[in-house]
């Protein structure tokens, strides 16, 4: 595995096995964006109340590097109507399609059926390649496919080794369905816990390399966020160690369902 390698989905399409979230960005996006893209990002997530499309889109047009080898997805809000406002998210992010749109959190009414639908026919009419869910539990996914048919091909959901779901992952990998890892670096909350920071120890990395390499092998896609050129290499430069059996174990067993937000949405 390499910072080029891709999963394949349920759809038969490829999705880098990492990209770069940009939630809050708090410097200039566009010009960290192109930043981001040259030393070899590809996937780039973003959604309409981070407000980071516009910036976005502008490092879209201002990167040499061709669109059909960048990942680009966002997300539509629980009280949009999901066709029209994938058709809205697109202009701000000056492409014609996207090549992930999620639900960015479930209604407060149910899973969102018409939300899901609505994307469904983006996708139908190639307005978005793949479509997925973010923030959603077991019973909502499972729901959205018995009302529709259709599976969503990622979850994206916080996840780290001090807040994850076996049952999740297990559920998720039974059904050929990806775990997009947000603030899988727990937004630098816990990088001095004592097992972390003696596995960063052990392989010349930082935590936050540990954490987004537990990701990794675990299979899951970590979108970590970063501001600046050191940050984003660090972030990179993860593809020339491995954990070993007992470091994941070790990992794994901080999980205490943490969350940077205050709770788990999906447990």
């Amino acid at each position: 595995m390499d910072q080029d390698s891709t999963h394949t989905l349920l759809t038969g399409n490829e999705i880098p096995v990492m990209g770069l979230g940009t939630w809050q960005l708090t410097d200039d996006t566009a010009d960290t964006v192109v930043e981001a893209i040259e030393m070899g990002y590809r996937l780039i997530d973003t959604s309409s109340d981070y407000g980071t499309q516009p910036g976005i889109g502008r490092a879209l047009q201002q990167t040499t590097i061709e669109r059909e080898t960048l990942y680009i997805q966002t997300k539509v809000e629980e009280t949009d109507d999901a066709y029209s406002a994938t058709q809205t998210y697109l202009k701000e992010l000056n492409i014609e399609y996207a090549n992930m749109m999620l639900i960015h959190r479930p209604p407060d009414d149910g899973p969102g059926v018409e939300l899901w639908q609505g994307l469904i026919r983006a996708q139908k009419e190639g307005l978005a390649v793949d479509i997925g869910v973010s923030n959603y539990r077991i019973d909502q996914i499972q729901t959205l496919k018995e009302e529709t048919g259709v599976w969503p091909v990622v979850n994206q959901i916080e996840w780290s080794p001090f807040g994850h779901s076996h049952e999740m992952l297990d559920f998720c990998e039974s059904n050929g369905i990806f775990i997009q890892a947000y603030s899988p670096l727990t937004r630098e909350k816990r990088f001095e816990n004592e097992v972390l920071q003696q596995l960063a120890q052990k392989h010349g990395k930082s935590p936050a390399q540990v954490l987004i390499r537990w990701n990794l092998e675990l299979g899951t896609i970590p979108i970590p966020k970063a501001n600046d050129t050191e940050h984003l290499e660090e972030n990179l430069d993860v593809f020339d160690f491995t954990l070993g059996e007992e470091d994941v174990k070790k990992l794994h067993a901080l999980n205490e369902q943490y969350s940077c937000l205050g709770e788990l949405p999906y447990v």
